[in-house]
């Protein structure tokens, strides 16, 4: 009976905490589908007497939002990917290799991963421009994929460190090389983390501005992000277009989060039980 009781406080807790993030998100999709004059006239926190969709078509024609759909999608999943893969081989060079120096490259990491991102405007900006890559949506992949890979060795390296030594020497009495043992125990074996580190790392990406705003100039690369800082920006829409605007830009992240919700629930539990 006194454990129930104790676990109403966590339950209360966790409910306001829901509704804490569900109602803004909530409130904007109610907005993006009222018409101005009924914004105008009733508030924000009303209920719409319809469904007005010209908002959203507005927006989505005005700024191309599928040309910048495809640009942020194709951003966010090439680093998400590329980055998981170069913390993989970092991390198992780190952590079960024993690099000479291990604490000092540790040590880069974090630090590199407490850099803002405001020092790196210029060095990524005048070399991009030396390689020819400005404007090109490869140099913000390539960018964004080195930055979430300091963040993913870091972590990799101290979940590899703890590897089962039992295991990496059998596989290697049985024959396996460096290459087998990686792609063929540590990975299936670090599955989960590296799920995790997936999706954190496309939605971080995806929800990124500074860089992208500076290194991706032309209208046809930009991303989400960039395009609905721009237009907001010019002052160019009403109350329900900017609300169109704000769910247009979450809906696809929040997507992909749900899609992917039981491998970051599997990917946690495992962390927590390990």
């Amino acid at each position: 009976m006194r454990t129930a009781l104790r676990r109403y406080p966590v339950l209360v807790a966790l409910v306001l905490a829901a509704l804490f993030m569900v109602v803004p998100f909530v409130i904007v999709a109610v907005n993006a589908v009222k018409s101005p004059a009924e914004y105008s006239a009733n508030g924000p926190l009303s209920l719409p007497e319809g469904l007005y969709l010209d908002g959203v078509k507005d927006f989505w024609e005005r700024v191309d939002f599928g040309q910048k759909l495809v640009n942020s999608v194709l951003i966010s999943g090439s680093v998400a990917v590329l980055a998981v893969a170069l913390s993989v081989l970092n991390a198992y060079a780190i952590g079960i290799g024993r690099i000479r120096g291990r604490t000092w490259v540790l040590a880069f990491f974090v630090l590199a991963n407490t850099l803002p991102q405001e020092a790196l405007v210029y060095p990524v900006y005048y070399l991009s421009k030396e390689a020819g890559l400005y404007d090109t949506r490869l140099s913000v992949i390539i960018v964004f994929t080195v930055i979430q890979a300091a963040f993913g060795t870091y972590l990799l390296a101290s979940v590899l460190g703890q590897f089962p030594r039992e295991i990496l020497e059998a596989a290697r009495i049985d024959g396996a090389n460096k290459w087998q043992v990686l792609w063929r125990i540590v990975v299936p074996v670090s599955r989960p983390t590296l799920g995790v580190l997936l999706v954190f790392f496309f939605i971080w990406t995806w929800n990124e501005f500074l860089l992208p705003l500076v290194m991706l100039i032309s209208n046809d690369n930009q991303t989400v992000s960039v395009a609905l800082g721009v237009l907001q920006g010019q002052r160019l829409m009403d109350a329900t277009m900017t609300n169109s605007a704000a769910l247009l830009g979450v809906l696809p992240a929040l997507v992909f989060f749900l899609v992917f919700q039981r491998t970051l629930t599997r990917g946690i539990a495992v962390g927590a039980v390990k």
